[in-house]
């Protein structure tokens, strides 16, 4: 089934791409990987999520967070590529939790993104990861991810 699609059947709606934040480019195509950056849970220009897991922030609204870093994420894949369709699969997510010191739950904040882009893409969609607790992030998100897709030729 075509991304958008079932995106669209899932009731989702995949917001404009943002803008960068700063002295990079939203995604880099190198033969047929492309590598996207960082992604953090804002909508419309606004911060969905902030805080730390732990403090401000519970493991549910931490994935519901990460699941907005990953529509982002779709939105800037589908601005490099004109269609989510030339996805072949995504690859890896590096998932990054702000959370209080000795938080250890950072996989089920991450599943928030991992679980859409496999509702999204099916196999295609299971990839490699890394969830990791830090101190602070930009703009105080409570996650960011970073994403390599691998395209269809």
């Amino acid at each position: 089934m075509n991304p958008e699609t079932k995106l669209a059947d899932l009731g989702i709606n995949l917001p404009d791409a943002p803008a960068a934040a700063g002295s990079y480019v939203p995604t880099v195509r190198t033969g047929n990987l492309l590598y996207c950056a960082g992604t953090i849970s804002v909508l419309s220009g606004r911060i969905t999520h902030a805080g730390q897991v732990g403090k401000d922030q519970t493991v549910q609204s931490g994935y519901e967070s990460a699941k907005i870093c990953a529509l982002n994420t779709l939105a800037n894949i589908k601005a490099a590529l004109g269609s989510l369709e030339r996805v072949n699969r995504i690859v890896y997510v590096g998932g990054f939790v702000n959370a209080v010191s000795g938080f250890t739950d950072s996989p089920a904040v991450i599943n928030g993104a991992s679980d859409l882009f496999v509702a999204v893409f099916g196999e295609a969609g299971k990839h490699a990861r890394a969830a990791v607790a830090v101190a602070g992030l930009p703009k105080d998100s409570t996650v960011e991810i970073q994403v390599v897709v691998e395209i269809k030729e």
